[in-house]
């Protein structure tokens, strides 16, 4: 059996994929050692997530663990309304809405079917302003659910090793791990 991929790090891998290798290595350690404010502001929005207190109403699952066994995927989502079929995605502000954060819900979506629920709509939620952004559900949107299958497949046969790899200064001046990397560019 192929070791599963954390949905978390389709974002990331598309940021850079060496972070993960260095998310990994830290993995043991406390967070403050390695991140920075906006990684901490990140995981504080999702406080009411983790300690499931985003609800009490039964129909809304918040926090479980999901597993995609045809994407070989897991982790888990913020909020899914089981009435309406709504996923939603919580982040602390959005400026942009990237590729990665689509595939992460992609990887969710199919998740969660996977475990035999009905997904109808998925929104990408701003805490700081409060604003919802639809993303089309898988099948909607042919080109980013083929994007989300390449990038499924890079991950697969990534090898930090064996991997040619091109720095890119703008993404290094803003990585959390670029005083451990040996091709970062600051």
């Amino acid at each position: 059996m192929e070791p599963y991929i954390q949905i978390s790090f389709l974002n990331d891998f598309i940021f850079c994929p060496r972070s993960i290798y260095f998310h990994q290595l830290y993995s043991g350690f406390k967070d403050t050692i390695y991140k920075q404010t906006p990684q901490i502001a990140g995981e504080t929005a999702h406080t009411s997530i983790e300690e499931k207190k985003y609800s009490t109403q039964k129909y809304v699952l918040q926090g479980i663990e999901i597993f995609s066994e045809q994407y070989n995927l897991c982790g888990k989502i913020d909020v899914f309304d089981s009435k309406t079929g709504r996923l939603t995605e919580r982040k602390r502000e959005i400026k942009t809405i990237y590729d990665g954060y689509v595939f992460q819900v992609y990887a969710q979506c199919h998740a969660l079917r996977e475990m035999g629920f009905e997904v109808k709509e998925i929104i990408i939620h701003d805490l700081v302003h409060n604003k919802n952004f639809p993303v089309p559900l898988p099948e909607n949107d042919p080109v980013m659910q083929q994007k989300f299958e390449n990038l499924v497949q890079q991950i697969n046969d990534f090898d930090l090793l064996k991997t040619d790899f091109v720095p890119n200064k703008q993404k290094c001046e803003n990585c959390i791990y670029n005083q451990l990397c040996d091709y970062s560019l600051c």
